[in-house]
């Protein structure tokens, strides 16, 4: 557990394989203001996490940003069955053995407004991804919209694979298939990356690789210069 700023925390736990390739897992919680969770991409649920977790103040909400990040949610809903989960409707029409109590899009309000600013990234037929914003700690969640491995974490075989995504820091961007997927909806994408931006955020945390402490907004538009292309 480490604590970024006041109410939220970052949680890295255990690197699942994905296409030969080590993800490490990244969950954030924010400490709303009537004092509940709420839990952004969870990571397996340990004995000595919940421990840590309790510690902060009761899960309130669970969250699935997209439609890959799913995995540990039923132990979570099974250990807080009150909490009310939220994912995006591609995850909720993947994963029908999980409750879901409301789907996260760009035509409503949700009961965290007033902590966090939520948006869905769309314009890909290959993956919807809700980004949230934190005004208080100036810090922007990202799932897989970014990714930035850090080249040491990775052997020569993996870091020549996600050099050639585009993923390596200190310059990660979008993986390269997910860009390619937008290639008829940039002005979509640049709507939303025209929102992230007006939001002038400092820190930009992602659930795989380096987390960009400061000059955030410099650091978003240099990754997405591709969507100038």
């Amino acid at each position: 557990m480490r604590q970024l700023d006041d109410n939220i925390w970052i949680f890295d736990g255990e690197a699942v394989s994905f296409y030969t390739m080590p993800f490490t897992t990244r969950m954030t919680i924010v400490r709303l203001a009537c004092g509940g969770l709420w839990v952004h991409s969870p990571i397996r649920l340990t004995p000595e996490l919940r421990e840590q977790v309790d510690a902060l103040g009761p899960v309130t909400y669970l969250v699935a940003p997209n439609h890959l990040h799913h995995l540990f949610m039923a132990p979570w809903q099974e250990a807080y069955p009150e909490a009310q989960t939220f994912g995006t409707q591609e995850v909720k029409d993947k994963c029908d053995t999980l409750r879901f109590d409301g789907v996260l899009d760009n035509d409503r309000h949700y009961p965290w407004d007033n902590t966090l600013k939520t948006m869905l990234f769309t314009g890909s037929p290959a993956m919807e991804e809700a980004i949230f914003y934190h005004p208080q700690s100036s810090t922007l969640l990202v799932t897989d919209l970014i990714e930035n491995f850090d080249p040491d974490s990775l052997n020569t075989f993996q870091r020549f694979v996600a050099k050639g995504a585009g993923v390596v820091a200190p310059e990660g961007q979008t993986p390269l298939d997910w860009r390619l997927s937008f290639i008829f909806h940039h002005d979509t994408a640049r709507a939303h990356l025209a929102t992230m931006l007006g939001w002038a955020p400092k820190r930009l945390v992602m659930a795989h690789g380096l987390i960009i402490e400061q000059d955030a907004v410099a650091f978003l538009q240099r990754a997405f210069a591709w969507l100038e292309k």
